[in-house]
C-alpha cells in the first residue's frame, strides 16, 4: 500500500505558511504614496524598473513602432494628459516626489493583437489592434488610465513578490514532504500549485484589475475626459470576447462584473476629480 500524506505534517505545513506569510507581510510591505493601502513588497521598485526599462527597449527593438501617424500622436497626447493627471493628483495628496522614479514612456506598436500594457516605470504599449475599440480619444483614455494605474499602484512589484512568495512555500512544502513517496510528493506539489493559483494567484490579479479600474476612471476624469467612456469600451470588449473564461479560473474580472462595477464608480470618480480638479 503507497504511503500517504501524513497529515499532521500537511497541517503544521500549512500553519507555518501562514505564520510566515503573515511575517512577511508585516515585515515586507510599503506603503502606496497616492493611496495609503499597505501592498506585498519582496523586491525593490528600483530593481524592478532597470529590468522593465531594458526589457521595454529591447521589445521596441523588435517590433514596429509607429510614429508620426495621427493615432501615434494621440497615443502621445492621451499619455501625456493622464501622466498630468496623475501628477496633479499626487499634489493634492502632497506626494508629488513620489512620482520623480518614473519615466513615462507611451508607444504604438503595430499588430492585430487587442491589447496593451504597461511596465515598471511608466513604460506602456499600444498595440495598433485595439485602436478599433477605443474608437476615439476617450476611449483611448480608458485603456492608457487604466495602464497608467497599474503603474501608480506597483502592480508589477506585488506580482513578483507574490510569485516568489508562492515558489517559497513550493520550497517549504519539498522540505515537509522530503519523506514520502516521489509520487506523494509530485501529488502534493500539484495541489499546491492548484490550491495557491485558484485562492492565491488568480482572487490577487483580479482584485489589482479592479484597482487598475477604479484609479483609471479617476485619472482619465481628471484629465477631462467622460468616464462614461469606459462602459461603452468594455461593453465592445465584452460583445467581442463571447463571454471567455469564468472569472474565478480567470486573471480578470468578467465582463459583466467590471462593466458594473464602473458604472457604480463612476459618479465617486467624477466627485473625486471635482475635488482635486480637472484639467483644462
Amino acid at each position: 500500500m503507497k504511503k500517504l500524506i501524513n497529515k499532521p505534517v500537511v497541517y503544521l505545513f500549512l500553519a507555518v505558511l501562514l505564520s510566515l506569510g503573515a511575517v512577511l507581510f508585516v515585515t515586507a510591505c510599503t506603503t502606496n504614496p497616492l493611496t495609503g493601502q499597505r501592498t506585498l513588497a519582496l523586491v525593490s521598485n528600483s530593481a524592478l524598473m532597470a529590468s522593465a526599462f531594458t526589457q521595454y527597449n529591447q521589445f521596441l527593438n523588435e517590433n514596429t513602432v509607429v510614429r508620426g501617424t495621427p493615432e501615434a500622436q494621440m497615443v502621445q497626447r492621451v499619455g501625456n494628459r493622464i501622466k498630468d493627471a496623475a501628477e496633479k493628483w499626487a499634489a493634492s495628496v502632497s506626494q508629488s516626489s513620489f512620482l520623480n522614479q518614473f519615466e513615462w514612456e507611451f508607444n504604438l506598436i503595430q499588430s492585430n493583437e487587442i491589447n496593451a500594457w504597461a511596465m515598471p516605470g511608466g513604460k506602456i504599449a499600444f498595440y495598433t489592434g485595439i485602436l478599433p475599440v477605443t474608437r476615439d480619444e476617450a476611449g483611448l483614455a480608458v485603456v492608457m488610465g487604466h495602464e497608467v494605474a497599474h503603474v501608480l499602484l506597483n502592480h508589477g512589484q506585488q506580482r513578483v513578490s507574490a510569485s516568489l512568495l508562492q515558489g517559497l512555500g513550493a520550497e517549504g512544502l519539498n522540505i515537509f514532504t522530503r519523506n514520502q513517496t516521489p509520487q506523494t510528493q509530485a501529488l502534493a506539489l500539484t495541489v499546491y500549485g492548484a490550491g495557491s493559483t485558484l485562492f492565491g494567484t488568480l482572487p490577487y490579479s483580479r482584485a489589482h484589475e479592479n484597482e487598475a479600474d477604479e484609479v483609471g476612471l479617476l485619472l482619465m476624469t481628471i484629465a477631462g475626459y467622460n468616464p462614461e467612456a469606459a462602459v461603452g469600451f468594455w461593453e465592445r470588449i465584452s460583445a467581442l470576447s463571447g463571454g471567455g473564461t469564468p472569472e474565478f479560473l480567470s486573471t480578470h474580472p468578467s465582463d459583466a462584473t467590471r462593466i458594473a462595477n464602473i458604472r457604480r464608480l463612476i459618479p465617486e470618480a467624477r466627485q473625486r476629480a471635482n475635488t482635486i480638479g480637472i484639467l483644462p
